[in-house]
């Protein structure tokens, strides 16, 4: 008697029930975003019971309360403060990451791997331990509640993973590509340019949106560093637990509001993300 029918039987039912155990997973993940959505649907008074109240009526209060119709402050200047911030540091971290991991990487240097674990090494000081010297060097310079401050910070904060993210995605690329490049007459910026980086977008793509992500929802930092000039998206979101209590509709609705940007990248790079995040599991 064959023993295909039942293999492939088996085989179904596994995949069955990977595919359900998936759905189950991300279910879970979505559903605190889901409560928090349609809490900020809510009235401050629905938001507070406890159980909370599926069939109450539903407002856009916390979302004008939020964007300052109710005579608060504008959240503008913290949204912006936190695009330019966000974006600025990661442009900078991949100009400088991509040449360091193509050295690491395609030209190696001397002791690649000594490099590549101080760079590691460097994400093992808990960032609370370097608070206090950043402050007084900031004040010293005159570069409190300063965006561009942040900019550096950020930039010198996620270089370290951006280099081994890179270093291991240009690794995967044919030397031979890069070798017959040389033999047309390129020059490193135009091999840089025009050979490694199309063929390591995925990577990059990937790279640049977890910078992104690490740079916008960065709080320690900001919340020192800044005050009133350079507030950050964050840091304007704590603004609205105060000694008065909790509102709840409104910060699920900030909450959901500063996160969009967050949720938009990582579905319009969703494709490189994935792509970039496996290159290399395959040969």
């Amino acid at each position: 008697m064959s023993t295909t029918a039942p293999h492939a039987r088996r085989v179904r039912g596994k995949g069955a029930g990977l595919g359900l155990l998936a759905w189950l997973l991300g279910i879970a993940f979505f559903l605190p975003i889901a409560w928090m959505a349609l809490t900020s649907l809510h009235s401050e008074t629905d938001a507070a019971t406890n159980p909370p109240s599926f069939a109450a009526a539903l407002t856009l209060d916390g979302y004008r309360e939020f964007f300052g119709a109710g005579g608060g402050a504008s959240p503008w200047p913290a949204l912006i403060n936190s695009t330019l911030a966000s974006l600025a540091s990661t442009l900078l971290v991949l100009l400088l990451a991509f040449p360091a991991a193509y050295a690491l990487s395609i030209n190696r240097v001397r002791k690649w791997t000594d490099v590549l674990f101080f760079f590691l090494s460097t994400k093992m000081l808990p960032a609370v331990a370097g608070l206090l010297p950043i402050y007084l060097f900031a004040k010293n310079a005159g570069m409190l509640d300063n965006i561009w401050l942040l900019v550096i910070l950020y930039t010198s904060m996620n270089l370290p993973i951006a280099v081994w993210m890179m270093q291991s995605f240009l690794a995967e690329i044919p030397i031979a590509v890069i070798e017959a490049a040389k033999v047309d007459g390129a020059r490193l910026p135009t091999i840089l340019a025009r050979v490694v980086a199309p063929i390591s977008l995925p990577g990059i793509a990937a790279t640049a949106l977890i910078c992104f992500i690490f740079s916008w929802n960065e709080l320690l930092f900001a919340r020192v560093l800044t005050g009133v000039v350079a507030e950050t998206a964050p840091v304007f979101l704590t603004g609205f637990i105060t000694s008065q209590g909790l509102f709840l509709a409104k910060v699920c609705a900030a909450s959901l509001v500063i996160s969009l940007p967050v949720l938009a990248a990582g579905f319009a790079a969703q494709d490189k993300l994935v792509q970039g995040l496996s290159l290399g599991a395959v040969k």
